[in-house]
């Protein structure tokens, strides 16, 4: 629960009516006295009650604690004033289970500019050590710079005279240095172009003998070219030639050797094949001509119920050739007068013909789809 005490004109130790305003957070504990504590004291009351009588608890303390401090020790140190709350009220509420979570001072102020006033003088007094402080400084200050000057201009004016001293004697020294400076450089310049003129002597004379084993070495490195050129063109030109001619004259001879084995094996083909041929021709002539041979002697044996037999024989292929196309045809119309024989006629042969070919024949024509149909509607 969140309460906001409030205590207003509440008269201090010097007498100064304040008002101060305060947050606080409290909440009922959960341990198992304490709470029994906390239902014991608000059983019946709802949270509004309990928030009352707990804010007029924190106010009495807050009133009463008031009434020990001076304005001041409220206003300057309000964590100490919270925390002196905090800890008088904390048995009190706990004897009912309740706990203080938190409490802050919100606001402190009275109604006479009294806050105010001493907020004045104590600005005014700070004010008033501020510009002493600051007079007194710049009074100091004014006092060492003038000193510091003073002592710099002296420093000043000695190290001027010590630095013209020794300019002065810089300089002589200088010319002395320089007189000196160029007799040596002058000895210098000669010695070096002395010994300039012998080290290129001696340069000239060692380059003459590096040419010379230079154009040594050329002679040898160009004999050894010449070698190494002739070596190169029989390895690249006459070997490689001559190796082609080889290969050339080998595939020739295998061109030739080959071309004469094929035409050998083709003739030998065509002699084989025409043989064979002959042979082949000569077999089926004999085979034929002894085949005629048999069957007229067959013939000749033959009786006229064995002739009778070959033709009954034949019959049935005959008739399959026949009864082929008859398969074919779907549907036949006749048309005739009333008084035409042709309809009755052609029924009966058609119901007798079936019959009478599978007698002869042994093929059965009613399995046709149009014998099977015609002879059907007759019956």
């Amino acid at each position: 629960m969140t309460l906001q005490p409030r205590c207003e004109d509440v008269e201090t130790a010097e007498g100064v009516a304040l008002t101060v305003t305060g947050v606080a957070q409290v909440k009922i504990m959960t341990e198992k006295e304490l709470l029994a504590v906390a239902c014991e004291q608000f059983l019946g009351k709802n949270v509004q009650d309990i928030k009352n009588v707990v804010l007029q608890t924190l106010e009495g303390h807050l009133r009463s604690i008031l009434g020990t401090l001076t304005v001041e020790q409220i206003y300057q140190d309000r964590d100490q004033f919270a925390k002196l709350v905090r800890e008088v009220a904390a048995p009190d509420v706990g004897r009912m289970g309740i706990e203080i979570l938190s409490f802050t001072i919100k606001d402190v102020y009275d109604k006479v500019d009294y806050l105010s006033s001493l907020g004045k003088t104590q600005t005014a007094v700070v004010q008033r050590d501020a510009d002493i402080g600051v007079a007194e400084a710049e009074r100091d200050a004014g006092i060492r710079e003038a000193e510091c000057k003073k002592e710099m201009l002296d420093v000043k004016f000695m190290a001027d005279t010590k630095i013209a001293d020794s300019k002065r004697a810089f300089e002589l020294q200088k010319s002395a240095f320089s007189e000196e400076v160029n007799i040596k450089t002058a000895e210098a310049q000669l010695a070096y172009e002395l010994q300039g003129a012998r080290e290129q002597q001696k340069i000239r004379q060692e380059e003459i003998e590096i040419e010379v084993v230079q154009r040594k070495k050329q002679i040898a490195v160009e004999a050894q070219e010449i070698l190494r050129t002739d070596k190169e063109l029989i390895a690249t030109v006459r070997r490689p030639a001559e190796a082609e001619a080889h290969r050339i004259q080998q595939i020739a001879e295998g061109e030739k050797v080959k071309q004469v084995l094929l035409a050998q094996a083709e003739a030998e083909k065509i002699r084989k094949v025409g043989e064979a041929e002959a042979a082949v021709i000569e077999a089926m002539g004999k085979a034929e001509a002894e085949r005629m041979k048999l069957k007229a002697e067959a013939y000749q044996k033959y009786g006229d119920a064995a002739k009778m037999a070959l033709v009954l024989e034949a019959l049935p292929q005959i008739a399959a050739k026949i009864a082929a196309p008859l398969t074919k045809v779907d549907e036949i119309v006749v048309l005739s007068g009333d008084n035409s024989k042709v309809t009755s006629e052609v029924n009966r042969l058609l119901a007798e013909l079936p019959a009478s070919v599978h007698a002869l024949t042994g093929v059965d024509l009613s399995k046709i789809p149009l014998i099977k149909k015609a002879t059907g509607a007759q019956v």
